[in-house]
């Protein structure tokens, strides 16, 4: 699917949508105050789209009026979104307080930076949470957009799509995490899913990671023993979850490709082109570089303290021998990280 909005004048807004099937007609929501209020088609035809060959007809123009949504010209705040992938076209706001920055913030952990998303959305046009769970036509599209207030956030394979986050596009920021926090997480997270895994209805929603929810189903993670079987007996899907995700994100193109030593050097330098980077052991200093060099006036938010059973879990994975190969690159980034905060802050 590719979008892209042409006008917001008021009294219409005009843009077009190519949906994946070319045969296709494409159909825009808008909503108001989270209430959908009408849907409109796409009713114009340009044979630009059908010489490109995007769209077999070429209609793929939509238009929306006061006659389909009574009184637009005094609504402040509204959404537009594709019918068929719910995929946010366009959000109307306020232009006080708007910020007019591409901002990309890139989750380098399983659970998403909840707390940072919501302290920002109020500020930007458009944003987009979870581009990671975006096809790559998605995502592309929305990064050749050119709206000056746009929030992304997601965990990005940042080397796939580095040219779209060169200094002069975008701003970007990471929140590198603890190593052994994150792997404790993502154990949770997956355990948390067994049942899903166990259920043919729903495993498909786990793709590949089926396999390591259902086995780690049966597994104690509060026994040492336990612990010491699971990581002499998981499945490759597992060992590809755990295994130096952060070096993964950073120093490959797709998730499918094989970690080895020189990804980790790759990892280094791709890290020191983001633009901000923090820790999250260090979260107040992060969120108030962030908050600086967007010029959000806002109170900085509070980072929840990570649920009990992750941090005892934790705890137990630093003493294994088996983590701390499985950890190395992640946790000499983490390191040389939170050297770099501590000597900067403090300074």
């Amino acid at each position: 699917m590719r979008f892209f909005i042409d006008h917001d004048d008021g009294h219409s807004i005009r843009g077009w949508i190519v949906p994946d099937n070319q045969l296709a007609i494409s159909r825009v929501v808008v909503s108001v105050a989270g209430r959908r209020v009408a849907e409109v088609a796409a009713s114009h035809i340009d044979a630009t789209f059908r010489n490109n060959g995007w769209h077999a007809t070429g209609q793929c123009i939509f238009i929306v009026t006061e006659a389909e949504v009574p009184g637009l010209a005094a609504l402040e705040q509204l959404e537009l979104y594709d019918a068929d992938t719910n995929a946010l076209v366009h959000r109307r706001i306020p232009a006080d307080g708007k910020i007019h920055c591409r901002t990309c913030l890139i989750n380098t952990g399983i659970e998403p930076e909840s707390v940072l998303q919501s302290a920002m959305f109020p500020h930007y046009a458009r944003s987009y949470f979870g581009m990671h769970r975006m096809s790559d036509e998605i995502l592309t599209s929305i990064f050749l957009n050119p709206v000056r207030s746009l929030l992304l956030s997601g965990s990005l394979v940042i080397p796939r799509y580095e040219n779209f986050l060169t200094p002069d596009l975008m701003v970007t920021a990471l929140l590198v995490q603890d190593p052994h926090l994150e792997m404790a997480t993502r154990m949770h997270w997956l355990q948390a899913r067994a049942d899903d895994a166990a259920d043919p209805a729903r495993s498909w929603r786990l793709g590949p990671l089926a396999e390591a929810a259902a086995f780690i189903k049966d597994y104690d993670l509060t026994d040492p023993k336990s612990l010491k079987r699971f990581f002499r007996m998981m499945p490759e899907s597992a060992y590809r979850l755990l295994y130096n995700p952060l070096t993964r994100q950073l120093g490959t193109r797709m998730p499918e490709d094989r970690l080895h030593p020189g990804n980790s050097i790759a990892a280094i330098e791709v890290l020191s082109r983001v633009g901000i980077v923090g820790h999250k052991t260090r979260f107040q200093a992060f969120a108030r570089t962030l908050f600086d060099q967007l010029y959000i006036n806002a109170p900085l938010p509070v980072l929840p303290e990570p649920p009990a059973a992750v941090r005892d879990l934790a705890q137990q994975l630093r003493s294994l021998r088996p983590v701390e190969e499985m950890l190395v690159f992640d946790a000499a980034i983490s390191d040389a990280v939170k050297d770099i905060v501590d000597k900067h802050w403090n300074a």
